[in-house]
């Protein structure tokens, strides 16, 4: 049987169709793949971007405030050593070390009160 050349038979045209439709089938879904990736490396890079705009990590709280000095005696005193105390005693308090009761607490005891 011989063939007449021109137009492609019935299974010339499936097959064709089929080529064509795979094709745009695999088109489809590289472009889509891409546009994942995309999408994906934008999500990254905002999570980056996110993450360094936010603070640091809060500082470790400060030590527990040392106790306060045991209360002098008036013989062993001096008025300058007890201006220095209670000066240091207003630094800490300051620093956020003593609160303002335990500044307190530690006043009167130096003051022998």
């Amino acid at each position: 049987m011989l063939r007449r050349g021109g137009r492609p038979g019935l299974l010339g045209t499936v097959a064709r169709t089929a080529v064509v439709a795979g094709t745009a089938t695999a088109t489809a879904n590289a472009v889509s793949r891409h546009g994942q990736q995309k999408a994906a490396e934008k999500e990254a890079a905002a999570q980056q971007q996110a993450a360094a705009q936010q603070p640091a990590p809060a500082a470790p709280p400060p030590p527990a405030p040392p106790p306060p000095p045991a209360a002098p005696t008036p013989d062993d005193t001096s008025t300058d050593d007890l201006v220095g105390q209670l000066t240091q005693l207003g630094k800490l308090r300051d620093a956020g070390v003593l609160s303002p009761d335990e500044f307190a607490a530690a006043k009167t005891k130096l003051l022998g009160g």
